[in-house]
C-alpha cells in the first residue's frame, strides 16, 4: 500500500510540474461519435525579446508598462456585463467566435473528424464510459472543434480539440471546474467511445495565485490508446474559466511525439482560446 501511495504521489508531482506550463501561459496582460474531448463538463449534476528602456524611471511613480509578452502578477480581467451572453443565441455567437479554427491554433493543423460538435453535453457514467446528452439547464451553449497535426515525417497524427462552453452563471461554470477534478479520481480509466480509452488519469486544480490568464484552471494528464494511435500515447488536457465561460483543450499524442511536444501544443491552444474569450467579453 505504501508503494502505491508513493507512485501516486510521484505522478501527482509530475502532473503539477507539467501543468505549470499551461497555468502560466497567457497571450494578454489584461487579457465525439461519443468522443467527449475535450470534456466540457464534469457531471450532469451541474445543471442547476524587447528594447531597453530609454530613460530613468521616476522612483516615485510605479512602472506602468511591462516588457512585451510579460505575464501579469495576477489575473484582473472583469467581463463587461453587457457582453456576457444571456440567451442561447448570444452564447452560440460567443462559442463560435472564440473556438479555434484550423488556421488559428498552430501551423499545419487540419480539421479532425468530426470537425464540429454543437449543442450537446458529455456525461461520465458510473461505469466510467462517456456519452452525450442534451445540454443541462445551466448551460446556454457548448461547442467543440477538433483539429489535428497530420501524420508526417515518420510521426503519427496528433489529435487535438477545443471546447467553449457558456453557462448561465459564474457559479455553474465554477462547479464544472470543481466536478472535473473529481472525475479523474472517480474514474482514472475512461472509455471515450469508438475504441478510444484514457488511463492513468491525474487531475490538479491550480491555486489561483499561479494562474495568470483565467479565473480558474486545471490540468489533467494520462495515457491514450485508440484506433490509429500506434500504441499507448501520452494525453494532456486543460480546462479554464473566465467568468461564466469555460474552455477546454485536449491533445492526444502519437508516434514520434514527446510529452513536452503535447504540452506546447496544448499551452498554445489554451492561451489563444482564452484570449479570444476575453475579446468576446470585453
Amino acid at each position: 500500500m505504501m508503494l502505491k501511495h508513493r507512485r501516486n504521489g510521484a505522478r501527482l508531482v509530475a502532473v503539477a510540474a507539467a501543468g505549470v506550463l499551461l497555468a502560466g501561459c497567457g497571450s494578454s496582460g489584461a487579457k465525439t461519435g461519443a468522443d467527449p474531448d475535450p470534456k466540457p463538463s464534469g457531471s450532469v449534476k451541474q445543471a442547476g525579446e524587447s528594447a531597453e528602456p530609454s530613460g530613468t524611471p521616476d522612483p516615485k511613480k510605479p512602472e506602468e508598462t511591462k516588457e512585451p509578452g510579460a505575464l501579469p502578477s495576477a489575473y484582473e480581467f472583469t467581463p463587461d456585463p453587457a457582453r456576457v451572453p444571456r440567451t442561447a443565441a448570444e452564447a452560440r455567437r460567443l462559442t463560435r467566435n472564440a473556438a479555434l479554427g484550423e488556421n488559428d491554433w498552430t501551423a499545419g493543423m487540419v480539421r479532425g473528424t468530426p470537425y464540429e460538435t454543437a449543442g450537446t453535453w458529455t456525461v461520465l457514467a458510473d461505469s466510467c464510459v462517456w456519452s452525450r446528452s442534451a445540454l443541462p439547464d445551466g448551460v446556454l451553449d457548448s461547442f467543440t472543434r477538433r483539429l489535428d497535426v497530420p501524420a508526417q515525417d515518420g510521426k503519427g497524427r496528433v489529435r487535438g480539440s477545443v471546447t467553449v462552453t457558456v453557462h448561465k452563471t459564474v457559479e455553474d461554470a465554477d462547479r464544472e471546474i470543481k466536478d472535473t477534478v473529481q472525475e479523474s479520481f472517480r474514474c482514472p480509466s475512461q472509455e471515450l467511445g469508438g475504441g478510444q480509452r484514457l488511463s492513468g488519469l491525474m487531475s490538479l486544480r491550480f491555486d489561483q495565485k499561479d494562474v495568470r490568464n483565467a479565473d480558474a484552471s486545471l490540468f489533467e494528464a494520462g495515457k491514450y490508446t485508440g484506433p490509429g494511435s500506434g500504441g499507448t500515447q501520452d494525453y494532456v488536457w486543460s480546462k479554464s474559466r473566465i467568468g461564466p465561460v469555460t474552455t477546454a483543450v485536449s491533445v492526444k499524442g502519437a508516434k514520434g511525439y514527446q510529452n513536452s511536444d503535447l504540452l506546447r501544443i496544448a499551452a498554445e491552444g489554451g492561451a489563444k482560446v482564452l484570449y479570444r474569450v476575453e475579446l468576446e467579453l470585453k
